[in-house]
C-alpha cells in the first residue's frame, strides 16, 4: 500500500489539463500549444519551484515534499480545500508496500459501546449511521436500516456505501439523482484513500468496483476529491415516497476513521411526516 505515482501523476496530470493557460495568462510559447492546460514548465513557473522539481513529484519521484511546496503548487493548479488536502496526504513519505490491493481478510474496525448506545438514543427520530474507511457501514439504527438499503439484511461485504450505490440493483431506483449521487461518492472514496494509504479494505473496495462498474471506473479517471461533511440527499423509499434529507457527517476524535452520519429533515416538511412514519414501521418490526 502507501502513496505512489499511481496516485499522484495521475492527479497532477488531470489537474493541469483542467486549467486554460490562456485565462491564466500565459502565453502559448514558442511551440503552439497542441492540448489544453499547463504544461510542467509553467506550473513550476506559477509554484515558484525548478522544472525538474515539479516533474519528479508529478512523476512520485520526490521522496519528501515540504508542505510549502505542496501549498505552491496547489495554489498554481487553483486547486480546491479538498483537493489541495488530498494533494498534501499523496505527497507524504510512502510507510510500506504491500503485495497487493484485495484481501478477502481485512477486519472491520470495532464501534464502541457508548456510540451503539447513541444510535439507539436517536432511533425514534434521527437515522445515524457509523462509517468506517472506505465508506463501510459499520453499524447504524433501525430508522437508517429503513431509509434505503436494508442493512440488517446484507451480506457484511456489502456493508459499503460506494458498493451500493454502484452495485445494488435497486440504486438507481432509490437515488432519484444517482449520476450526481455516484460522482459524489467517487469523490469520497478518493479523499478516502488519500486519508488511509495503507488500509486493506479501502483498497479492496477501490479494486473491487474498478473491476465490477465500468461506471465506477469512468468517474474515478476524473481524479475528484470531496471532503464530505454536509448536503442534501434525494431518496425514494418504496414505503412512503420521496425523501429529502439533510445529513450532518462528524469525525468521531476517539475512534480514528470513524464518522457518525446523521439525516433529518426540517420540521413539518413532508419528509419530516415520513421519517415519522418509517420509524413507526421500524418499532413495529422489532
Amino acid at each position: 500500500m502507501g502513496h505512489g505515482t499511481e496516485e499522484i501523476t495521475p492527479f497532477l496530470k488531470t489537474r493541469r489539463a483542467a486549467l486554460d493557460a490562456a485565462a491564466l495568462g500565459l502565453p502559448d510559447g514558442p511551440a503552439r500549444r497542441r492540448v489544453r492546460g499547463l504544461r510542467r514548465e509553467e506550473v513550476a513557473q506559477l509554484a515558484g519551484i525548478s522544472v525538474d522539481y515539479y516533474t519528479r513529484i508529478e512523476q512520485g519521484r520526490a521522496p519528501s515534499v515540504s508542505d510549502s511546496v505542496v501549498d505552491a503548487v496547489a495554489r498554481a493548479l487553483r486547486m480546491t480545500p479538498d483537493e489541495h488536502a488530498y494533494l498534501r496526504n499523496i505527497t507524504l513519505p510512502r510507510r510500506h508496500t504491500g503485495t497487493g490491493c484485495c484481501d478477502d481478510t481485512a477486519r472491520r474496525p470495532e464501534v464502541r459501546p457508548q456510540i451503539r448506545e447513541l444510535l439507539d438514543a436517536l432511533d425514534d427520530t434521527v437515522p445515524a449511521v457509523v462509517h468506517g474507511p472506505g465508506m463501510d457501514v459499520l453499524a447504524w439504527n433501525r430508522i437508517a436500516s429503513r431509509i434505503a438499503f436494508d442493512y440488517d439484511t446484507l451480506p457484511e461485504r456489502d456493508l459499503n456505501t460506494a458498493r451500493l450505490v454502484f452495485l445494488h440493483p435497486d440504486a438507481r431506483k432509490l437515488y432519484p439523482d444517482w449520476p450526481a449521487m455516484a460522482a459524489e461518492v467517487v469523490a469520497i472514496l478518493r479523499a478516502e484513500v488519500g486519508h488511509h494509504p495503507d488500509d486493506v479494505q479501502v483498497h479492496t473496495v477501490l479494486c473491487d468496483l474498478t473491476e465490477a462498474s465500468p461506471d465506477f471506473s469512468a468517474l474515478w479517471d476524473t481524479q475528484s476529491v470531496l471532503e464530505s461533511e454536509h448536503g442534501v440527499k434525494r431518496i425514494y423509499n418504496p414505503l412512503v415516497g420521496e425523501l429529502t434529507l439533510t445529513y450532518e457527517s462528524f469525525a468521531l476524535p476517539g475512534d480514528p476513521g470513524q464518522r457518525l452520519c446523521t439525516y433529518t429533515a426540517p420540521k413539518g416538511s413532508p419528509t419530516e411526516e415520513r421519517l415519522h412514519a418509517l420509524a413507526d414501521l421500524a418499532a413495529a418490526d422489532a
